[in-house]
């Protein structure tokens, strides 16, 4: 009996663990693990059959877990920073637990891994655009001419533009696309605004802190950039329009400009047609917000 009890609790808090799988989403970092003797798996849709096997089996069980995105390359500079042996389950154990608190993840949910592995990629690309944004930030000193923190004083110019567009923009869903041109290549960050009856804006604390990152970015090192707004509301047109990023300004895009944007595939330049139910327009007028920057560094 004391034995039966004993099963019992530990199935129980076997329930209360929360677990994190470390995932190889492509072929390419798959074949870069089957190096490893330990790493036993031959084949990468095999592989994927399996781990969307398990995560099923775990949610069954009432465990709840999430899903890392697992690089080798990362993996062994971890190992090699940490005097692990590579090849060595335990060694995966603690790289996918170090994942756990600062990697990006993703909570199963029994949506099929065809749609997760997708999520977790764009998950990941977004906290890099993140990372690189503030590093290059805090790597820009003071002014000087003024003696202001440059980074710092970007981030606030940012806050102020992103809040200004926000105010003017009609009633309903707002998404908001930022794209900043940078080596090695373009960042870009959105940011989803729902509101209320009362008109007070909704945003994710995390996406408004990347987005206003990768617009202040763009502010400081006076990169070329843009803005684009789409609102999108019950009984009326949805409405995209959109700003040119100039220094430290912002200067409104023209209704054609903006069509353009969105009429012409990016890879091939061709025209598309463009959506039914769109108003391509130009925006509202930002007043001394868009127009006159803080400091001029």
């Amino acid at each position: 009996m004391p034995h039966t009890e004993q099963r019992t609790m530990r199935r129980v808090l076997r329930r209360e663990i929360a677990g994190t799988i470390g995932l190889l989403t492509d072929e390419h970092d798959f074949t870069a693990m089957r190096r490893y003797r330990t790493f036993t798996f031959d084949d990468h849709t095999t592989y994927l059959q399996q781990v969307e096997a398990l995560l099923r089996t775990l949610a069954a069980q009432g465990s709840h877990t999430t899903v890392a995105l697992f690089d080798p390359e990362e993996y062994a500079e971890f190992c090699a920073h940490n005097g692990l042996e590579p090849d060595a389950p335990s060694s995966r154990t603690r790289f996918t637990a170090e994942l756990a608190a600062t990697g990006p993840t993703l909570p199963y949910e029994g949506q099929p891994l065809a749609e997760l592995v997708p999520d977790l990629i764009d998950e990941a690309v977004r906290q890099a655009t993140w990372q690189y944004a503030t590093n290059v930030l805090a790597r820009l000193g003071v002014c000087a001419s003024c003696g202001e923190d440059i980074g710092r004083s970007a981030f606030a110019r940012a806050s102020r533009l992103i809040a200004r567009i926000l105010d003017t923009a009609s009633p309903g869903h707002r998404h908001l696309v930022c794209s900043v041109s940078a080596a090695p290549e373009t960042l870009v960050a959105v940011l989803h605004a729902d509101e209320d009856r009362d008109g007070t804006a909704h945003l994710d604390e995390t996406e408004a802190l990347e987005f206003t990152s990768v617009l202040a970015l763009g502010i400081a090192t006076h990169s070329a950039g843009g803005l684009v707004m789409r609102t999108t509301a019950p009984g009326t047109p949805d409405r995209v329009y959109g700003w040119r990023l100039r220094g430290e300004r912002l200067e409104p895009l023209t209704a054609a400009e903006v069509f353009d944007a969105y009429c012409t595939d990016i890879e091939s330049g061709d025209l598309v047609s463009p959506e039914s139910g769109v108003d391509y327009c130009t925006p509202p007028d930002l007043g001394d917000h868009g127009i006159t920057p803080g400091h001029a560094h």
